[in-house]
């Protein structure tokens, strides 16, 4: 039998638009804020004392800064994919999270806002990733730095769940959580 494939997914640090409480989604251009820069490189001593043997990260901007300090922490190459990216929400992003309370539906697993992605889109885009890796992966430990949702979808489906029970938690920015994928 397979040994199960370990997933260190890393949440990306403080970005410029998280400190202002902008809606990211899937924008490119938010930076890591200087607290930012010290929990990406908090998360990569974490990490590599897990000993990852690949690193790999989401395509967006804050998500790169974070795996450049995990890459300069364990030695390894960062692979990126917009497999790994944050949730769209389209026409809202960049607009203060606080206001889309009343906007976006969040116990809909298929709202999505304009030119978005609902959960249900987002689970299935990393379902379809997580497929891949459990079928060809480049290490027995992966490290995957990514976003809070992108981390939830991971959540639910390594536990066998759909959109619709994702966890209800957001990992802190900064943070790694440790998944295990059956083979």
């Amino acid at each position: 039998m397979a040994r199960p494939l370990t997933l260190l997914l890393v949440r990306h640090g403080q970005s410029e638009w998280n400190a202002a409480g902008l809606m990211q989604g899937q924008t490119h251009s938010p930076r890591l804020t200087e607290l930012g820069h010290r929990q990406a490189a908090d998360a990569a001593r974490d990490l590599a004392a897990a000993a990852p043997g690949a690193l790999v990260s989401s395509d967006l901007r804050r998500a790169v800064e974070t795996a450049e300090h995990c890459a300069r922490a364990t030695g390894l190459t960062v692979r990126t994919t917009p497999a790994l990216r944050e949730q769209s929400y389209g026409v809202l992003e960049g607009r203060p999270s606080r206001e889309l309370w009343d906007v976006v539906d969040w116990t809909d697993p298929h709202w999505a806002a304009e030119q978005g992605e609902s959960l249900a889109q987002l689970h299935a885009r990393v379902a379809g990733y997580l497929d891949e890796l459990r079928a060809d992966p480049p290490a027995d430990v992966v490290a995957l730095v990514t976003h809070g949702d992108t981390i939830r979808a991971a959540q639910a489906v390594a536990a066998g769940v759909g959109p619709e029970a994702m966890p209800a938690v957001t990992p802190h920015n900064g943070t790694v959580t440790r998944l295990k994928l059956a083979r």
